[in-house]
């Protein structure tokens, strides 16, 4: 598979299925300044940089205000070990929105709609050993949240944020570190098939902390996520991982931006997806932002598509902008490729069958990504459903 390194790249459809490079002059600031009110951003009609790829008709009225919230949209329970505490607060919270303000017409909308928010804490200088479950489960309906996890200085935790079942939601999360804090978090989309989700995750990165996120796609009929990272003082990491696998007619979107606004601060941004089936489309926007006051900064982004079947169609747009030269380094790659039937071949001249040496080269493709969640239950998780998917496929 070719890559793109170091350049801002683009894609466009070839004739029948997969993306290619091409030029991308696209900065990597909105066309709308960041607004908690929803007046403030136009409606889209889908020529916006910002909503180009995006089916406007399939968000089910999430973009435009017709989709009113039913109040059975989705269920929530939340799992937590010992010195975690769990709050139902209303709109005035000064907590919320912290991390970070809506950039689109649907993520403000979502902060506008929503009337009472969840925030989890975990107190300073607490190390949990158990990961925290959210469970998100869809009753059918429409629905509009807010879900805060704060971390005090020194504290360490792992989130899994788990959705499943059918809804139409559009819904914002906060991650906010203290100093020195060490947050990891797995976000799964695991929809049934008619489900609609759009969401904005904005963590802000305290001095020496660690933010690592790991977003897995794999359910729903749309789903468009937009993670955000920032920093709240020097030394910050960030790690941002994502996996995905696009089937027939499903739309998996995912748009990044890490914001380099404080000096000596590093990020790394590595998303994987597969494609198979007539109209299955990923699309993966990455940006990064280095200002001119993040001296030092050592930033690397990639992204990787596994092209299955004709009919499949990816688009991948790195976008790097650079606002001072005394870096430590930043490049990114895009790659778009199908499947290797060289390496098919090599396995079935060993006695491989053809199903299952598929399976092994997808599982492989994937295989870097998922080991790095070390959540034993959610890794096995992953696994099968990758199976499940190339086993529907045959």
């Amino acid at each position: 598979m070719a890559e793109a390194q170091n350049s801002t790249v683009g894609s466009s459809t070839t004739a029948g299925s997969i993306a290619v490079a091409a030029e991308s002059t696209v900065a990597t600031r909105m066309s709308a300044p960041p607004s908690f009110d929803v007046a403030d951003f136009p409606v889209p009609h889908g020529r916006e940089e910002e909503w180009r790829f995006t089916p406007l008709e399939r968000l089910r009225g999430l973009h435009d205000g017709t989709a009113v919230a039913t109040g059975v949209g989705v269920k929530v329970a939340i799992d937590t070990p010992e010195g975690v505490t769990v709050e139902t607060v209303g709109r005035d919270d000064a907590r919320l929105g912290k991390a970070g303000t809506p950039v689109d017409r649907v993520a403000a909308q979502a902060y506008s709609a929503f009337e009472q928010a969840g925030v989890i804490t975990v107190p300073k200088e607490t190390v949990l050993t158990e990961p925290i479950r959210v469970a998100v489960h869809g009753e059918g309906g429409v629905a509009y949240g807010h879900q805060v996890v704060e971390l005090g200085a020194f504290a360490e935790a792992v989130v899994v944020i788990d959705h499943t079942g059918d809804a139409v939601l559009a819904a914002n999360v906060d991650y906010v570190l203290g100093d020195g804090a060490k947050l990891t978090v797995v976000s799964v989309q695991d929809w049934d098939d008619k489900a609609v989700h759009v969401g904005q995750h904005n963590a802000l990165i305290g001095r020496d902390a660690t933010f690592k996120s790991f977003v897995v796609t794999f359910g729903g009929d749309l789903v468009r996520l937009h993670p955000r990272v920032a920093y709240a003082g020097p030394g910050g990491e960030a790690e941002l991982f994502g996996l995905y696998f696009t089937d027939a007619g499903q739309h998996q979107e995912h748009r990044l931006l890490v914001d380099h606004n404080a000096p000596h601060c590093k990020s790394n941004v590595a998303y994987k997806g597969a494609l198979q089936g007539d109209g299955a489309h990923a699309v993966w926007i990455g940006d990064v932002l280095i200002e001119a006051t993040a001296e030092g900064t050592d930033t690397y982004e990639m992204n990787r598509n596994l092209v299955l079947t004709d009919g499949a169609r990816v688009d991948s747009v790195p976008n790097l902008e650079i606002e001072t030269g005394e870096i430590v380094g930043a490049g990114h790659a895009s790659a778009t490729g199908r499947f290797d039937d060289e390496q098919l071949f090599y396995l079935m001249a060993r006695g491989i069958p053809a199903d299952e040496a598929r399976r092994l080269v997808v599982r492989g493709f994937f295989a870097e990504l998922v080991q790095q969640i070390r959540v034993a239950d959610i890794q096995e998780r992953l696994l099968a459903r990758i199976d499940e998917e190339l086993e529907a496929s045959v």
